[in-house]
């Protein structure tokens, strides 16, 4: 498999063999987290195709330097507009819903989630609050809330018992509310 660097310039370049070299090293990675997202095999082909596309189209001007965390990021975006415009008139029970309820609880109801500098300040202080949780509980966080991966796959990847995965969750959650409480982010 080619170094990122070396795809990256393949794009530079316009050079398709960008796509097929995307596809071969970060394809599973994106239909994984596409499908974790949509749970249906078309919608996450579909997808993974538009990442590649995006990508096609955004860089350059951008040049990222892990290219798996920038295919990751456009699949997640694609994946949960696309999740939004099928849900648009109704309410699922999803692992993605769950995911973003169980998230939401830690933001006071009143957050605008429009405004571009609150976000970016959000994002600031849920990395630093990551940075310092141990590495396990960082990884199982990201897996759950970034990756959107269900409860039962995360312990069975860290063999560990669902119950066990639920408890770090939770407390995370409730650590990672104080924390942006102490951090001034919004008053309870």
């Amino acid at each position: 498999m080619l170094e990122d660097h070396v795809i990256v310039e393949y794009f530079w370049n316009r050079n398709e063999q960008a796509i097929r070299e995307s596809s071969l090293k970060y394809g599973p990675l994106c239909y994984s987290i596409a499908y974790n997202i949509l749970l249906n095999r078309q919608d996450s082909e579909e997808c993974v195709n538009s990442t590649w596309m995006k990508a096609w189209n955004s860089i350059p001007p951008q040049r990222p330097n892990k290219l798996s965390a920038y295919f990751a990021k456009i699949t997640r975006n694609l994946s949960l507009n696309k999740l939004k415009s099928r849900k648009a008139a109704k309410r699922g029970g999803t692992d993605v819903d769950i995911a973003v309820e169980e998230l939401w609880e830690c933001l006071p109801s009143s957050f605008d989630v429009e405004a571009e500098y609150q976000k970016m300040e959000l994002l600031n202080l849920i990395n630093q609050f990551l940075y310092m949780l141990p590495v396990q509980h960082c990884n199982i966080f990201i897996r759950r809330y970034f990756f959107v991966q269900p409860v039962k796959e995360i312990a069975r990847q860290y063999q560990l018992k669902e119950n066990h995965v639920s408890v770090i969750l939770s407390r995370i959650r409730k650590e990672l509310y104080l924390y942006l409480q102490k951090e001034y982010f919004y008053d309870v």
